[in-house]
């Protein structure tokens, strides 16, 4: 193999679903860069790899990033693997990636395991067009902040959660978003996987009654806002949304569609509705 980065996706939870291209590719590089080298060697182990694995995660500082570029200007091969899955996908790896682009290091993708694309999937909500938001902030004001941000997107809204963070986020998702159609993707792949489409509020009592919910990485796939008037733009309707908070209704939407040329009945109608 010549210098090159492969980005290679491993198994999320069943191990058979690993390519064969990957299991190659990992045997004939020079070096695997890990996100977790424990975690990795079980893998390697498993499928017999002995390549090397050095550590590249979050936290790696700058150096480490040189240190992997001169292995690959040396001529040698790297493979960038995570705990679980494609890596980026809400994994470390962007700033290995760019900095190979910038110096004209090929970087080729080896495709297998998302979480993402499995939730979709198996979620049954329209996958045509959809928004991945990753991990919702931990801190409860930010996290309603970040859901107040995306709450008009008509995309399917995907997002990763852990399970502790499980029932707060599904609550702060029903506020601010309303009683939309949901799925919930927990342990994918793996022994007690669970695929539950329902409600946002349905969701939420599902979880906090069953506490082997709040086991393992979750999935969930929430239907985009749906809106029967297509006059109303998403900025429009984020703009009467806060107008609103400091003026009278009519007024807000009055406002809202002088500045975006939008129609004031409609804004005005679509307010009163979401008050009730």
């Amino acid at each position: 193999m010549t210098a090159c980065l492969f980005v290679v996706a491993t198994p999320i939870g069943n191990l058979a679903d690993i390519t064969s291209r990957a299991v190659e590719t990992l045997r004939d590089v020079d070096l695997i860069a890990a996100e977790d080298t424990r975690h990795s060697a079980l893998l390697m182990q498993h499928f017999n790899i002995g390549t090397p694995l050095v550590s590249y995660h979050d936290h790696s500082k700058e150096t480490d990033v040189l240190k992997l570029l001169s292995h690959m200007r040396s001529g040698r091969s790297l493979a960038l693997i995570s705990d679980a899955g494609t890596p980026l996908v809400s994994d470390p790896g962007y700033r290995l990636v760019a900095a190979c682009h910038a110096e004209g290091i090929p970087v080729v993708p080896i495709p297998g395991a998302s979480a993402l694309t499995a939730a979709l999937s198996a979620s049954g909500l329209p996958t045509d067009r959809f928004h991945f938001e990753g991990f919702l902030p931990a801190k409860a004001g930010q996290r309603s902040a970040r859901i107040k941000a995306i709450q008009y997107l008509e995309s399917t809204l995907v997002l990763f959660e852990s399970p502790r963070r499980l029932p707060e986020s599904l609550l702060a998702l029903l506020e601010v978003l309303g009683d939309r159609d949901a799925a919930l993707c927990r342990e994918l792949t793996k022994a007690h996987e669970t695929i539950r489409r329902g409600s946002l509020q349905g969701l939420h009592a599902f979880v906090v009654e069953d506490a082997q919910q709040l086991k393992g990485e979750a999935v969930l796939v929430v239907r985009g806002f749906e809106s029967e008037r297509n006059t109303l733009s998403p900025e429009a309707m984020r703009l009467v949304d806060r107008l609103a908070q400091e003026l009278p209704p009519r007024r807000a939407a009055a406002v809202a569609a002088d500045i975006t040329d939008g129609s004031a009945r409609a804004l005005y109608q679509w307010l009163l509705e979401k008050k009730q």
